[in-house]
């Protein structure tokens, strides 16, 4: 596509303004609105209800979707809608796009909460599998291969119609981390155990938090990620000398990781600070005894066959701990049974004042960006704590006014962002955008994605392939001796940058738009048309991947390189339609969501 001289200088360009546009793309908002704005407009607007929205939207008009003054566009304009996307699907697509507009957000929001689920990760693999053993009679169950997961989650990830549930469960997924690279139960029943938990997710993504933290505890799934699937209940010899106590692996983790984490917090997410030092909020013995109410949970029976792999974990009375268990300042009675100290142990979990501050800063990093302000956590936590009627933990109340916040919605953090504003696209969403708008598809049950976990030649992440249970960056990492690091600013999102995956994923994105997975293809139809037009091929980019965000400089220098080739034949506009996609996907103010 690119002469080798002119794409390394693109690529190495792009590496040293990463990190600089980072700095500028990674963190707090603006204020709650547009400055001047005293009175609310009225017009068509299905949302003319929200003020801020309607200030929002008409500051981000563009020249070419005029309103009359004091009147509210009877559509969303297209750069908004699409920021939207980028922010709450895996990518916009045309169709999705229009629905949109006509809908505006409330009206979108509450579509596609309606949405049932298109089709459980569950069903998707057990289909998959058996796709893959009747292409050839000689296959046996027992060859499987562990890629079946892979298939079936992209494939989900980019055709399915419930789009938010789908991008809110893998916000959830590296929250409340499962990988399936770490299950060690097979080929077969790896991918089986890790698509029912994320379908236990994606139930729990629009459910209530209290059941979703119930539901992914009795994963079985969870259970063996995290080892506490026949955890037994403490053994003494005969001086009362402990020779086995239970696995503290969970009890550790459901209060650090997915739940209220190490410090207390204000609602605001801010740390509580005693003499200027942040407060831990449990101490090794609290784990301990927090460990001992995972005792006794264990597969369903034999009886239930494959459904076993997915169906909540029973209790067996026998194994589970009936010793005392204090933790988080509540005490468990000794004798009482498994399940009466599981609900206990989880209302007092969900019930932490941490929780809606610890969840809903790390959701806004996963959907908006990466350093919301202190007053953005707050209404998100004050969301979680009472939507509105009362009700704790409601996951629907949440993700609208993440979505929804006016420091999410501003136009102005498009054209002049604030210090830090946006988030770096992790690999996985600089694909799916890409597939979606390019239509990727095929006729084939079988989606042939694989495993894109290898930074040298692929995208360095796929879909709960994480190494460890701290997912594949830190919430709170900051690249080491960086602006951002001097500023007290995070990018999480950088732990997967560096010089291998950088040219690694670019490389990958050629090969992609050069080939595409075995059986399937792409569709270059609504970009052809403008190959012979470089500035308007580049604009309409701009504006339906990256909500044009583009700078002058990004888009100058694309624009001049398709100038410079040939497009007289057909295969000369697809080249140069082809570099159009590869330069947008390789530059760095793409890269960072705003």
């Amino acid at each position: 596509m690119l002469t080798s001289n002119t794409w390394m200088k693109y690529t190495c360009n792009s590496i040293a303004a990463l990190t600089v546009l980072a700095l500028a793309a990674c963190g707090s908002g603006s204020s709650d609105s547009p400055s001047g704005a005293t009175t609310p407009p009225t017009g068509a607007n299905p949302d003319a209800r929200v003020y801020a929205e309607q200030v929002d939207e008409l500051a981000a008009l563009p020249a070419d979707e005029p309103v009359a003054p004091g009147a509210v566009p009877v559509l969303m304009p297209t750069r908004s809608a699409v920021r939207f996307l980028n922010q709450a699907t895996f990518g916009a697509q045309d169709a999705e796009l229009a629905s949109l507009r006509g809908e505006w957000r409330t009206g979108w929001l509450q579509r596609q909460f309606a949405l049932p689920v298109a089709r459980t990760h569950w069903d998707g693999v057990l289909a998959d599998q058996a796709a893959w053993l009747a292409e050839d009679s000689t296959r046996l169950a027992t060859d499987l291969p562990n890629t079946v997961w892979d298939w079936a989650v992209w494939q989900a990830y980019l055709s399915s119609a419930d789009q938010l549930r789908k991008r809110v469960g893998f916000a959830l997924s590296q929250i409340m981390v499962l990988s399936v690279s770490s299950l060690a139960s097979g080929p077969a029943n790896n991918p089986r155990l890790a698509a029912g938990y994320l379908d236990v997710l994606e139930r729990g993504a629009f459910g209530n938090f209290r059941q979703l933290l119930e539901d992914v505890t009795l994963s079985p799934a969870m259970g063996t990620y995290l080892s506490h699937r026949g955890n037994l209940k403490a053994a003494y010899d005969i001086n009362g000398v402990a020779t086995r106590v239970p696995d503290e692996n969970y009890a550790r983790e459901v209060m650090q990781l997915f739940t209220i984490g190490t410090v207390l917090l204000n609602i605001d997410g801010t740390p509580q600070l005693v003499a200027g030092q942040p407060v831990e909020t449990y101490a090794q013995a609290e784990v301990s005894n927090l460990a001992r109410v995972f005792t006794g949970w264990d597969w369903q029976p034999a009886s239930a066959g494959v459904e076993r792999l997915r169906l909540p974990m029973r209790h067996i009375a026998a194994n589970h701990s009936l010793e005392e268990k204090k933790f988080l300042g509540v005490t468990i009675p000794p004798g009482t049974l498994g399940p009466a100290s599981l609900k206990i142990a989880l209302d007092t979990l969900f019930n932490h004042p941490n929780v809606g501050p610890f969840i809903g800063r790390q959701l806004i990093q996963r959907l908006v960006t990466s350093n919301p302000s202190p007053a953005y956590v707050a209404r998100v936590a004050g969301r979680f704590n009472d939507n509105g009627a009362g009700v704790r933990g409601d996951m629907k109340a949440v993700i609208t006014q993440v979505l929804n916040d006016p420091e999410a919605r501003t136009p102005l953090n498009i054209a002049a962002p604030a210090p830090g504003w946006g988030k770096l696209r992790e690999p996985v969403l600089r694909f799916t955008t890409l597939a979606r708008a390019l239509n990727l598809s095929t006729t084939s049950e079988l989606w042939f994605i694989p495993d894109l976990s290898s930074p040298a030649t692929e995208l360095g992440q796929s879909p709960l392939r994480a190494e460890t249970v701290f997912n594949f960056y830190h919430p709170g990492y900051a690249p080491p001796q960086s602006g951002i690091a001097t500023q007290k600013l995070v990018a999480p999102e950088f732990e997967l940058v560096n010089e291998v995956s950088v040219p690694g994923i670019v490389n990958y994105f050629q090969k992609f738009l050069a080939l595409p997975p075995v059986r399937m293809t792409v569709d270059y139809s609504h970009e052809l048309p403008l190959a012979d037009q470089p500035a308007a091929l580049v604009a309409s980019l701009n504006l339906r991947l990256a909500n044009e965000s583009l700078s002058d400089t990004t888009r100058r220098e694309i624009t001049d390189t398709l100038t410079a080739m040939p497009a007289t034949t057909a295969d000369q506009k697809l080249t140069r339609v082809r570099t159009a996609l590869l330069m947008l996907m390789a530059a760095p103010d793409f890269i960072t969501q705003k």
